[in-house]
């Protein structure tokens, strides 16, 4: 049992270490001086489709602190996993300008980025992705020995072992993932994405498959490894019943960021020009002025009813 907790404190320490000189590093400047874990500047993703073009984000500025947790709400098809797969370095922004805790990966080639999703950010994606021919432990390890400069075997084994400990699945590392329940195959892919110590988590959809309760848990532990490791993460979802946990909540509709959690409605004014122009065109001789004070007073109307 003391060496069990010798082996947790010990973690612990390197841990702290590792976050303070993270910190260190963003207030000296050498991580580009920014102190945000992600910095989304003026992000377009456009998709050709034939003659026309289909806009999946449109101009999103967005930053996340280094170690803030941000809820990413909004309808299906609203742009919350694209503007993810943005951040993580699986897609590349068609316009605008992406960094990292520091790094700016806007014009990485696929070789950086593959390096890059490595080393610095991690993921847990909505259907797990967990490799079902390894068990929960060798799950942990492979992510280490994906590429060049990861820890030895022996290290790999013994940091897996660590996080699953912590993360109460101490007795399931030679479990195969089809020998889990849904909640410890999700804690599996938690502990994946922390293998290699990220700046930035992405979580996408995390409790999708879990009961309201299971679900309640795992956003719990989210939040309490996230913050004991000073990392930032976002949480895309479509339950608020568990944006409490995160830090701050952002709402994203049809590609843009219409609520940034600061309670202020950013696309109001926006929606507003746009309903009147349209209206005018409907009507044909209409008046701008009386369309607009109707729509701002239906916008006050639904902000209220909100």
């Amino acid at each position: 049992m003391s060496n069990a907790t010798d082996t947790r404190r010990e973690r612990r320490r390197r841990e702290e270490e590792a976050s303070e000189g993270r910190a260190s590093a963003q207030g000296n400047g050498s991580a580009g001086g920014s102190g945000y874990a992600l910095e989304l500047e003026g992000v377009r993703k456009v998709y050709p489709m034939g003659d026309q073009e289909v806009v999946a984000l449109d101009g999103i500025d967005l930053k996340v602190g280094s170690d803030e947790i941000l809820a990413l709400v909004g309808p299906s098809g609203s742009g919350k996993t694209t503007l993810c797969t943005i951040a993580g370095g699986i897609l590349s922004a068609s316009d605008g300008a992406v960094n990292v805790s520091g790094e700016d990966i806007t014009e990485y080639s696929a070789k950086e980025l593959t390096e890059f999703r490595r080393t610095k950010v991690g993921f847990v994606f909505q259907s797990v992705n967990l490799v079902p021919f390894l068990t929960a432990r060798e799950n942990l390890m492979v992510v280490s020995e994906l590429g060049p400069g990861g820890l030895s075997r022996s290290e790999a084994r013994q940091r897996a072992d660590e996080l699953l400990e912590e993360l109460g699945l101490e007795n399931r590392g030679d479990n195969l993932p089809g020998q889990l329940s849904g909640g410890q195959k999700q804690r599996v892919a938690i502990g994946r994405a922390l293998m290699n110590s990220p700046q930035l988590v992405l979580f996408d959809e995390p409790t999708s498959a879990l009961d309201s309760k299971l679900g309640d848990q795992v956003v719990a532990l989210i939040r309490e490894e996230m913050k004991q490791r000073g990392t930032a993460a976002i949480i895309v979802t479509h339950d608020d019943r568990i944006t409490h946990y995160a830090d701050r909540t952002v709402r994203i509709e049809d590609g843009r960021i219409v609520d940034d959690g600061t309670g202020l409605s950013l696309d109001k004014p926006r929606r507003l020009v746009q309903r009147a122009v349209k209206g005018v065109q409907e009507m044909f001789g209409g008046g701008t002025e009386d369309l607009v004070a109707q729509d701002g007073e239906k916008s006050d109307e639904e902000t209220s009813e909100d």
